[in-house]
């Protein structure tokens, strides 16, 4: 048996604070220790609670700093990394002069694939992002590049093979048939190894037949264990294009929900565009919502309405969306999700937007039963945070009064120089650097 313990501030959610105004959906500790045993929490309490577990064990203290568990993204592509920051008119003018092109030059390069997902999931650890739902490319081994890399690190991450077969260049083009074959070669090869998960995969619906859709409804019905990653009014042109492509269809919506893809395991990023209906659909056949505010505003997509998606009962989690989103850090999506929010007359509480950051991420994605929070049990995926990072940071949590002013400024001036180290199942996957280096 292998035991430590963290003392430190600590934060971490029972449940959602924006749905849940009860004791206990909230816990937040000035002084809390967290005891963490054979990669997994073993128990959670002040210094007097955990004296007994922690009267053998060397407690590493952490002052100035704040212990939570890590952040989950659930939605990034990986293989857009190397593009992040590119300047582009819309979504779809962005696909074909960035993501497309960047995903092309990983067809026939498979070191190159693997060096761009080891170097991506390195920068998530650096991040404090411990697990993601991820966008690989169409070509079976951008999968194997990721689940190889992330098998290494001990990491909870979830992906699939994309699927397009029309209206897209040539080499990213797959057949309905051949998606459907390498997506259930590549759940079967994956499939029980490590801490992944599977998801398939249709990029959007602009970029699949019919058939296609229907073949990863096939699927989805044959693997429940797998999830459904796609995208979902995203931009106003992009719904009025795929109006065009399925006439019969009565809302986007409605194309992926007559292709069997609508259910409680599948996650669509963006939704800015909903109706009430969609989203009424969504949330009754328990669908959830990848919210990517970073994105949305880099694109000019639009902006999101959280607490529209909050009042039908939608499960919603943060997305980073690189590369079209401008940063891996959760700090950004936090900070970027309250602005959005604001615009749209609803202010985002600092618990909500942590508690998106990391259990409603975790419930997003179906994961909640790993990671996402300090209960018993749970793997042992945590991220130490540095509330002295920099001087305007140190000087202006110095005068914070309460725990949500703390955790409010940290959001908005936070960054990946705030991750101060990052724990995957108990161990140490990512420290910062001095300040001197860093």
């Amino acid at each position: 048996m292998s035991r430590t313990a963290f003392r430190s501030h600590i934060l971490h959610f029972n449940d959602d604070p924006a749905r849940n105004a009860a004791a206990g959906a909230v816990m937040a500790y000035d002084d809390g220790v967290l005891v963490v045993e054979d990669g997994r929490i073993a128990a959670l309490g002040t210094p007097e609670e955990m004296a007994d577990l922690t009267r053998d064990v060397d407690v590493q203290h952490c002052p100035d700093s704040l212990i939570i568990p890590g952040f989950i993204d659930t939605h990034v592509h990986y293989p857009q990394i190397d593009m992040i920051g590119s300047y582009g008119k819309d979504l779809l003018d962005w696909l074909g002069h960035y993501a497309f092109p960047t995903e092309i030059g990983l067809k026939r390069f498979k070191d190159k694939a693997i060096d761009t997902a080891g170097f991506f999931l390195d920068e998530l650890l650096r991040n404090g992002t411990t697990s993601a739902l991820v966008f690989p490319t169409v070509h079976a081994h951008t999968v194997d590049a990721i689940f190889s890399q992330a098998l290494k690190r001990n990491m909870r991450l979830i992906a699939g093979k994309v699927m397009m077969d029309v209206h897209a260049p040539d080499d990213l083009l797959d057949t309905a048939q051949s998606s459907y074959d390498d997506s259930l070669s590549l759940i079967e090869k994956w499939r029980g190894k490590g801490r992944l998960g599977y998801a398939v995969t249709p990029r959007f619906a602009l970029t699949s037949s019919p058939e296609q859709l229907r073949g990863a409804g096939d699927l989805l019905a044959q693997n429940p264990d797998v999830l459904l990653h796609t995208h979902l009014s995203e931009n106003t042109k992009e719904i009025a294009r795929a109006q065009e492509l399925f006439p019969d269809s009565d809302s986007y919506l409605d194309i992926y929900q007559r292709a069997g893809l609508l259910g409680p395991r599948s996650i669509f990023a963006h939704c800015v565009h909903l109706t009430d209906a969609e989203r009424r659909t969504l949330a009754n056949a328990g669908a959830a919502i990848a919210h990517c505010p970073t994105s949305n505003l880099f694109l000019g997509s639009g902006l999101f309405d959280i607490a529209a998606a909050q009042e039908a009962n939608i499960t919603i989690g943060l997305g980073s969306d690189v590369g079209a989103g401008t940063s891996l850090s959760a700090f950004a999506s936090m900070s970027e999700a309250y602005k959005v929010a604001q615009m749209r007359g609803h202010s985002l509480h600092p618990y909500e937007a942590f508690y998106l950051a990391t259990l409603g991420g975790a419930r997003a994605v179906h994961i909640d039963h790993h990671v996402g929070n300090f209960a018993p049990g749970k793997e042992a995926d945590f991220v130490v945070l540095d509330l002295a990072a920099t001087p305007l940071m140190a000087r202006r949590l110095a005068r914070a009064n309460t725990f949500e002013e703390m955790l409010f400024a940290l959001m908005i001036l936070g960054d990946d120089r705030a991750v101060k180290s990052t724990y995957i199942a108990g161990a140490l996957a990512h420290e910062r650097q001095s300040a001197k280096n860093s």
